[in-house]
């Protein structure tokens, strides 16, 4: 399976940070944004990547993370011209896609939680068909809204629905067979002008190809999208990391534990970073005798 990551967008909602600089490099507590959708496609066990931003920021992401081979990774670059639909990602990458299944993760999404890993291959393991989230949140109306019966098959999916039928977001996260863009060429834009991801959902779900994941109570989704919700993350970030000591969306980790790159690789990645905790931690990890554990 080959990953998309969308790190689009104008960020207008988070003006003026977002002025000049792309959302998803934006800090959530010690890494940008953009690590922490990556780590969730890398735990997905996934290792091509393409990562869709603006003709303003594509650049700024290509410094940041390279060609993705100091990770044993395989990163390439797209843009997206004008905020036109999440839909419009599988359409942009189809040449990238070529005859895999794919999945696509939104560059401003954080999940930690337990087992979250296992859960994230399962899906990546996917032959045919799709598979989504539900997320349990307070108040849907924002998001996505997936209706699920007692077998956990979808029974409606609503996009921001004034009165949700169920309390099941779909958080930016999506796993689906080739047959996703030839399905995102057939989607009409939406009365907002946009190619919507819904759309494609709803045409699995037509098919009777759409599974539905619910994580329950284990995992946690935050949504970083507004300047309150961005230091609501950061906090979070900050109050696992110095409780448990492990970080969240650590990629060199996460290569180095995935067996992509060896002690020696992480411990140079290290280097530039030893007047950080984050460089600190890095030593520390290739120091561990337990080289099984992969965390977020």
């Amino acid at each position: 399976m080959k990953g998309i990551l969308l790190a689009g967008g104008s960020g207008t909602r988070m003006y003026p940070l977002t002025k000049s600089v792309s959302k998803q490099i934006l800090p959530v507590y010690d890494k940008p944004m953009i690590y922490y959708p990556l780590s969730v496609l890398m735990l997905a066990g996934i290792r091509e990547i393409l990562i869709i931003s603006t003709p303003r920021d594509v650049d700024l992401f290509k410094e940041l993370l390279g060609d993705g081979s100091k990770l044993g990774m395989c990163f390439e670059y797209a843009v997206q011209k004008y905020p036109n639909g999440l839909a419009e990602a599988f359409i942009i990458g189809e040449e990238f896609i070529g005859d895999s299944p794919v999945s696509l993760v939104l560059g401003d999404n954080i999940f930690y939680g337990s087992n979250w890993s296992d859960v994230l291959k399962d899906a990546a393991s996917l032959t045919n068909g799709g598979v989504i989230f539900g997320c349990y949140v307070n108040d849907p109306r924002a998001y996505g809204v997936v209706e699920v019966n007692e077998q956990k098959n979808a029974i409606s999916i609503e996009e921001k629905p004034e009165n949700p039928k169920s309390s099941y977001a779909i958080p930016g996260l999506y796993f689906f067979d080739n047959k996703v863009v030839k399905i995102a060429k057939s989607v009409k834009p939406s009365a907002r002008g946009e190619v919507e991801i819904t759309s494609i959902i709803k045409e699995y779900m037509r098919r009777d190809e759409l599974k539905v994941e619910l994580p329950g109570r284990g995992l946690a989704w935050l949504d970083t999208g507004t300047h309150e919700s961005l230091l609501k993350a950061s906090n979070f970030v900050e109050a696992i990391q110095k409780r448990q000591g492990l970080y969240i969306a650590c990629i060199e980790e996460i290569a180095f534990r995935s067996g992509y790159i060896t002690k020696q690789q992480l411990i140079e990645l290290a280097q530039p970073l030893l007047k950080t905790e984050y460089g600190k931690y890095l030593v520390e990890v290739s120091h561990s005798i337990n080289n099984a554990h992969v965390t977020m």
